[in-house]
């Protein structure tokens, strides 16, 4: 299943994950997002988003392992696979029919949200 990643690009962004190759995904206290950052498995496809500034997905990454013996701290390290070329901004996700009913407009305030394959290529496509 991939996922969308949030990010505040102030803190962290994709080229702060581009310059240092691979990272670990921490920082989460919801217990729904801390749910899905457990769940994911290597390989798995990521789309990084800059939320706050920007609010537009910025590119892809994928997930390199996972530790979740921590339940309330899983250690998921990412590493990035490609930048867009042209970013897809929050308004156009929003309108896009795949996204209709996205958790990611339903709770705002989650960090790590479970994508469709659908939703993802749309992301992805140029």
């Amino acid at each position: 299943m991939p996922y969308l990643l949030k990010t505040e690009p102030n803190k962290y962004s994709f080229d702060d994950l581009q310059r240092d190759g691979e990272t670990i995904w921490d920082g989460i206290a919801n217990n729904q997002a801390l749910l899905y950052l457990r769940n994911m498995k290597k390989g798995e496809k990521l789309v990084i988003y800059h939320s706050n500034i920007g609010k537009a997905a910025i590119g892809t990454a994928k997930v390199v392992s996972v530790d979740a013996s921590d339940p309330k701290n899983p250690i998921v390290r990412i590493q990035p696979v490609k930048r867009f070329k042209h970013e897809k901004p929050l308004e156009s996700i929003r309108n896009s029919p795949e996204f209709k009913d996205s958790i990611m407009f339903r709770q705002f305030r989650l960090s790590v949200v479970p994508l469709t394959e659908d939703q993802y290529n749309w992301l992805t496509l140029p």
